[in-house]
C-alpha cells in the first residue's frame, strides 16, 4: 500500500442488494457505473492506495438490505480482496456506524476518492460527511449511479440523470467535493 499518496477509494454500497429490484436495476441512471468503479479500483491498486469497500446492512428488515437474505455483498465482478478494507453500515454515510474514519488515518489517508450506488443518498453523504471529517473529497460521478424518484403527493419526480447533475452542482459549488470522471482519475479516456 502506498501511504505516500495518502489517497483512499472508498466504493460505496456497489452491492448485490441493488439487483434484487431488478425493475428498479434495469433503469439505473448510469449503466456504466460499475465498470467505471471497477476502472477506478485496478487503478488504486496499481498506484497502492487503499481500497475500501462498504456495503449497508439493514438488519431484521426483511429487506434486500437484511443481511439474512444473503445479498449484502459487493458486486462478485469487482473481485474484492481479503486484505481490502471492508466495513458494513447502518446508517446512510460510511462513517457514523463504521470505524472507517480511524481504519484511514491509521492509514494516513488525507484525500479520499468517492464512487459506488446510490449517487444521492449513500455517496453524497459520504462524502459531506468526509469533507466534515477533514478528508480532501474526490467524487467520481459517472462511477456512481442511482435510479428516478417518483412522484409522490406533493414531491415531484424527478430523473435519474437530474440527480446525477444536481449532486455534482451542490457537492462542487459547497465546496464539499471536486467532481471528476473517471478518466480524470484513471488518466486514460473510458
Amino acid at each position: 500500500m502506498n501511504t505516500a499518496s495518502a489517497t483512499a477509494l472508498l466504493v460505496i454500497d456497489a452491492q448485490e442488494s441493488f439487483r434484487q429490484r431488478p425493475d428498479e436495476w434495469a433503469a439505473t441512471a448510469n449503466p456504466d457505473a460499475v465498470d467505471n468503479i471497477a476502472r477506478l479500483v485496478e487503478h488504486a491498486r496499481r498506484a497502492g492506495d487503499p481500497v475500501a469497500w462498504v456495503t449497508h446492512s439493514e438488519p431484521g428488515t426483511g429487506g434486500v438490505f437484511d443481511p439474512e437474505l444473503g445479498f449484502v455483498r459487493v458486486f462478485a465482478e469487482l473481485h474484492p480482496h481479503d486484505d481490502e478494507i471492508a466495513v458494513t453500515k447502518t446508517t446512510v454515510n460510511a462513517f457514523t456506524s463504521t470505524d472507517l474514519e480511524r481504519r484511514l488515518r491509521d492509514l494516513d489517508v488525507e484525500t479520499v476518492v468517492i464512487c459506488g450506488i446510490r449517487t444521492e443518498q449513500c455517496c453524497e453523504t459520504t462524502a459531506r460527511m468526509a469533507s466534515d471529517l477533514g478528508f480532501a473529497v474526490e467524487f467520481v460521478t459517472d462511477a456512481t449511479t442511482t435510479s428516478a424518484i417518483e412522484a409522490s403527493g406533493a414531491l415531484s419526480a424527478v430523473s435519474g440523470d437530474d440527480i446525477l447533475r444536481r449532486t455534482e452542482s451542490i457537492l462542487a459549488a459547497r465546496g464539499f467535493a471536486t467532481v471528476i470522471r473517471t478518466a480524470d482519475r484513471v488518466g486514460v479516456a473510458v
